[in-house]
């Protein structure tokens, strides 16, 4: 199998610097580091209430930094308006409630369709890659295809919570999920959620091509450094797939 894409999400560097303001620590210095690390593109998700990546990280990210960036949003005018601004690589569109902690679920495409076509075409046109965060779930899928999505990412987030059976159970939606965007022609990627333990199963479904991993490596990088962190999730990704 080809090598699995590795982005690598930097909001909670952000979160650490905001916790007490100033400019420490720099998640533009921790987006630098990944490709020194292994990591092939930069992750950053411009929430409504900048809880953590502001404006003006996502104009240093596109500015200064020489990995595509891959910027995370809601489906909304200001959101659109500052990734044609910016002009990303790619940009991944998901449901955002203001109340949660984080990302809790997937986008409902099927119930969007009309607002989701008329908002990507201009950044499809624009030459930006867009992804829809979605569940695993069949009609979502057949709903992103219809609104001309090029990639979904898979959320894996249920799966992650899950223990024994039901683990394996939404281990198999999943690769159901992903055999049936090879079928539609979707480009399949996956994340939320995923750490050392729980990624081989995901990194090993063949039609799978990219992950996008931040909070447990951040949170691994106050222990062992940013750069060790991703280099090991690096190590088990290749693995997987060189034995796969």
């Amino acid at each position: 199998m080809r090598r699995i894409r590795l982005g690598i999400n930097i909001d909670h560097v952000a979160t650490l610097r905001n916790a007490r303001g100033g400019r420490h620590p720099d998640p533009i210095r921790a987006a630098r580091l990944i490709r020194e690390a292994g990591g092939d593109q930069v992750t950053a998700h411009l929430r409504e209430d900048r809880r953590h990546i502001t404006d003006e990280d996502v104009l240093r990210l596109a500015r200064e930094v020489a990995l595509p960036f891959n910027l995370e949003m809601a489906a909304t005018e200001e959101m659109q308006a500052m990734a044609l601004r910016v002009r990303p690589h790619a940009c991944c569109i998901v449901p955002e409630r203001r109340e949660e902690r984080t990302t809790e679920s997937g986008l409902d495409v099927v119930g969007q369709e009309a607002h989701l076509r008329a908002f990507i075409a201009p950044l499809t046109e624009a030459g930006i890659r867009v992804s829809l965060f979605v569940d695993p779930e069949p009609t979502q899928l057949e709903a992103a295809k219809r609104v001309g999505a090029p990639c979904v990412e898979l959320h894996t987030g249920t799966y992650c919570l899950a223990e024994g059976r039901a683990r394996a159970q939404e281990l198999e939606r999943l690769a159901a999920a992903a055999r049936l965007c090879a079928e539609l022609g979707l480009e399949c990627h996956a994340g939320h959620g995923l750490d050392y333990d729980n990624v081989a199963p995901v990194a090993a479904l063949p039609e799978v091509v990219e992950l996008n991993i931040g909070h447990f490596l951040i949170g691994e990088a106050v222990f062992v450094g940013f750069v060790a962190a991703v280099r090991r999730m690096r190590a088990i990704l290749d693995e997987v797939r060189r034995v796969s």
